[in-house]
């Protein structure tokens, strides 16, 4: 079952599942982000890894080169052709046992040509969520930070899952900052 606005108000106010929360959908001058009618619509911090080939580093998931990126902080994060940037939510998520987030982009960006990637937000998984932000286009991007980047529909299972994320202490679990493939 999907939660609906008024279901979402109430598990974060049990489980404090979203903080900062924004209990409305904020959108004068800026990429929407706060609750929707079924789901819940993130921003993106201030603090981005670049994708750049200037070391020739090559990408490996279980051997990781962090020259890989530039680390950048700013208001507008520019994506360079056909490349991407991680960054991490405004927002830290604690997802209840019975619950699983789905990410979705936000329209306005992939219309753009900008897609956005985020892994489910499992049971009992809590944290900054770490963000993949790919320029699809030839040309560069803009992307916002404090506006919104991602909606999460909330599922819910009345009997909850037999083994959750916190319960297998999954890598990602409790993420303070944006962060990076891990083993």
């Amino acid at each position: 079952m999907i939660l609906s606005d008024k279901e979402i108000k109430q598990y974060v106010k049990k489980y404090k599942m979203i903080e900062p929360f924004c209990a409305k959908q904020m959108r004068k001058n800026v990429i929407s982000f706060g609750l929707s009618s079924f789901g819940y619509d993130f921003r993106i911090d201030n603090e981005f890894k670049i994708f750049t080939n200037a070391m020739n580093a090559i990408v490996d998931p279980k051997n990781f080169d962090r020259r890989s990126f530039v680390d950048f902080r700013g208001r507008v994060c520019v994506i360079p052709p056909n490349s991407f940037v991680l960054g991490k939510s405004i927002e830290y998520f604690r997802i209840p046992r019975n619950v699983l987030g789905v990410c979705l982009g936000k329209s306005t960006y992939a219309r753009c040509g900008i897609i956005v990637n985020v892994t489910p937000l499992e049971p009992e998984w809590e944290g900054f969520v770490t963000v993949e932000i790919s320029n699809t286009t030839p040309l560069p991007a803009r992307i916002y930070s404090g506006e919104g980047i991602c909606q999460v529909i909330f599922l819910r299972n009345e009997n909850g899952c037999e083994v959750s994320y916190a319960d297998r202490k999954g890598k990602y679990h409790k993420q303070k900052k944006l962060t990076l493939p891990k083993i």
